[in-house]
């Protein structure tokens, strides 16, 4: 039996993945079940894994599957938060297999480290359809390792979900000064903008609201193995 924070965090993971084909950022977990902090959404996470619930799939940033619902209520008697959206899920979620492949845009190489040019191009990346969910997306292929943590290599494809918005804690394709990109989780801190790195050998930097521009956030990765 499930307490009332794991039920709700369950149903807000299959609801996000149901409307964007991505799992939310460990901030809009947190925002949405009213924790004080991501180590909550951590111990969430890690029992509804134990109680085989979810799986965290391997070498993906962001990447939750949901392997089933509880088929009975939530034990406490709480009121949800208002920003998990509610549906019958009654029966676990069965997506179907998408064979499609789509031909996206690959506009040259990102920097995961120190920012770098992202040069556009004439090539085009063939990529599964059930890995994209609705929107323009385009590809890049990294470069550098500020991102491993996040499970973002050298050398994969980054997909990339057009957009100019962005909440804190999602990975993004920032533009900086009109002339740099690099690959990021967006922060905002004190009237500043913050892209910090998922790699304690680096440094989060620093710009004015300004100078960056978000150009997409990701929404999946493509690893090849030679």
């Amino acid at each position: 039996m499930l307490t009332r924070k794991q039920h709700d965090l369950l149903t807000f993971i299959n609801n996000r993945l149901g409307v964007e084909g991505v799992s939310p950022s460990f901030e809009e977990m947190k925002e949405a079940l009213q924790l004080k902090s991501k180590s909550g959404v951590h111990r969430l996470i890690n029992a509804l894994e134990e109680r085989a619930f979810i799986r965290r799939l391997p070498n993906r940033a962001r990447a939750l599957e949901v392997l089933r619902m509880p088929d009975i209520a939530p034990v406490a008697s709480a009121p949800a938060p208002s920003s998990v959206i509610h549906a019958d899920f009654s029966r676990p979620r069965v997506r179907e297999a998408a064979n499609d492949v789509i031909e996206v845009p690959l506009h040259g190489r990102i920097a995961a480290g120190l920012p770098m040019e992202a040069m556009e191009s004439d090539r085009s990346l063939s990529v599964p359809a059930a890995l994209l969910g609705p929107g323009d997306h385009y590809a890049l292929e990294v470069s550098g390792d500020s991102m491993i943590d996040a499970g973002i290599f050298d050398g994969d494809y980054a997909l990339v979900r057009r957009c100019e918005t962005a909440r804190d804690g999602d990975i993004i394709v920032a533009l900086v000064d009109n002339t740099e990109a690099t690959l990021k989780y967006l922060q905002h801190e004190k009237g500043m903008i913050r892209l910090d790195p998922a790699n304690p050998a680096y440094e989060p930097q620093r710009y004015l609201p300004s100078r960056v521009r978000v150009q997409g956030k990701l929404a999946g990765l493509l690893r090849r193995y030679h």
